[in-house]
């Protein structure tokens, strides 16, 4: 990766860490879930709001690092307003640009090609996840999940 691109992708990630989009609580939610990395001792929490198999709103709280809160506003931005099916492939995605070494299209993707420069550290890799997972959590109607 190019020092340009990395230092783009790190100026997206402290963006959004310092300013989380849609975060805080939903009190319409239809679904919820909890999610917590006890090796790092991140914990977040998602609120969706679904109607029509659609998310119409999606909200999350986190006492997390950087990374973690800074992919669950990506993740926010990126899901709000689509279909569930739709979701799915966006969720993918993410796991892609998280784990293989392929290039990213940040065309295509947007800010969300940022979590690439993750791939960079290993271990930090499960904290960009965590917001992901604990969303599917929610869809799929589990409580909690915890990443290790």
């Amino acid at each position: 990766m190019s020092e340009d691109l990395h230092d783009l992708y790190q100026a997206i990630i402290l963006d959004h860490n310092k300013r989380p989009r849609n975060y805080g609580p939903l009190p319409s939610a239809t679904h919820h879930a909890e999610g917590y990395n006890p090796l790092c001792g991140d914990q977040i929490e998602v609120f969706l709001e679904i109607q029509d198999e659609a998310v119409v709103a999606i909200r999350f709280e986190s006492a997390s690092c950087a990374i973690c809160k800074a992919s669950a506003s990506m993740m926010t931005e990126s899901i709000a307003g689509k279909r569930l099916q739709v979701i799915e492939s966006i969720s993918a995605e993410a796991d892609r640009i998280l784990k293989t070494d392929t290039k990213v299209d940040i065309e295509a993707v947007g800010e969300m090609a940022a979590l690439a420069g993750v791939r960079q550290f290993p271990a930090r890799i499960k904290c960009a996840m965590l917001p992901w997972k604990t969303y599917q959590a929610a869809i799929e109607g589990r409580a909690k999940v915890e990443e290790r």
